[in-house]
């Protein structure tokens, strides 16, 4: 399973400030590192039988795979504490694995078997897991930025310590609900991180493309929310750099906006052949950049590692994932009576 460790990247900062200067670099413990790598490669591995599986038929309707992304997840969640609460678009299944859901749940869902975690009726784009603070994927382009926002208001609410993690994409920014969210959340300072995965394209069409010339990081600049630009590609710097992001939010001083800068290496969903960009664009992403490779340099440079140690945990994960695909093959269909449950609650 994909175990998630909350807060625990955070505890192991050096940032004492010495004499009035910057914070020192976060030191970062080597089961710290094989937990970050670890973690993405489950998502990795998860995301690789998923699209292996929706070729062979036995995922249907849309699938939208996380490859390329792990890092922006996986170091949010380092942040993350009990009680946070999160909430993304439909491009969902590594959010889900990263706060802990079972990937066997997860699979189960992807393809429609009653052992998934919406009890197959939810498929790739419609899950959740309240225990896990997850409210779902949600297919309908920023409309889960409204919701993020409401959930922001109930831990202000409730005084519950807990902010929202809500995720959107660069395709998203520009849909007038999004704004509205942000003038709610400036307005009552909720509790907010609003976290834009800036994968450089939404759907078929280049950022550069769609969104007029600017730093989406300031785009909530109009309604007093300060922003942000990393690196979304190197999982030590999400945790260094968001850090001060969380901190912003958890300490009351209301919502901030992050722009991950990351890269998706598969089209925007399994239909998609993606012929807007070229090959050797992804190939140097691949080559330059993946965020699972940059982390194994760390791991064998620095973190005490070898090859051998490193592929026993890919093959560990590799059996993870295989369990994960059995048991959604073997999970049975919904009953037809699921149709007339979970559609009205008496109040």
């Amino acid at each position: 399973m994909a175990a998630t460790r909350r807060g625990r990247g955070a505890s192991k900062e050096a940032a004492s400030k010495d004499n009035g200067g910057p914070p020192q670099a976060r030191r970062f413990e080597p089961e710290d590192l094989e937990h970050l790598y670890r973690s993405m490669l489950v998502i990795r591995r998860f995301e690789e039988k998923a699209g292996q599986l929706y070729g062979m038929g036995l995922i249907g309707g849309f699938c939208h795979l996380y490859i390329g992304q792990e890092a922006v997840v996986v170091g949010l969640q380092m942040l993350a504490q009990p009680g946070d609460s999160i909430i993304t678009s439909y491009r969902d299944h590594g959010h889900m694995l990263a706060t802990g859901m079972d990937p066997k749940g997860v699979m189960a869902e992807l393809t429609g078997r009653v052992g998934g975690y919406s009890r197959g009726k939810g498929g790739s784009m419609h899950m959740f897991s309240r225990e896990k603070g997850f409210f779902g994927g949600h297919g309908i382009v920023g409309g889960q930025v409204p919701l993020g926002t409401g959930l922001g208001f109930a831990h202000k609410y409730r005084e519950d310590g807990g902010i929202c993690f809500c995720y959107l994409g660069d395709g998203a920014v520009n849909q007038g609900q999004v704004y509205e969210s942000f003038n709610m959340a400036a307005l009552w300072g909720l509790p907010v991180v609003y976290v834009i995965e800036n994968n450089k394209y939404g759907m078929g069409t280049s950022v550069e493309r769609a969104s007029a010339p600017g730093d989406l990081s300031q785009r909530g600049a109009s309604y007093g929310i300060p922003g942000k630009a990393i690196n979304g590609m190197n999982v030590l710097d999400v945790i260094e750099q968001c850090s001060e992001a969380v901190e912003h939010v958890r300490a009351g001083k209301g919502p901030y906006l992050l722009d991950l800068k990351t890269y998706r290496y598969r089209g925007h969903s399994m239909s998609d052949p993606a012929k807007y960009r070229t090959k050797e664009e992804v190939s140097k992403m691949r080559s330059e950049s993946d965020p699972i490779d940059q982390l194994k340099v760390r791991l064998l440079d620095e973190g005490g590692f070898d090859e051998d140690r490193l592929k026993a945990i890919d093959k560990e994960v590799k059996g993870i994932i295989g369990e994960a695909a059995e048991f959604a093959q073997n999970s049975p269909e919904p009953d037809p009576s699921e149709l007339w449950t979970d559609v009205l609650v008496d109040a």
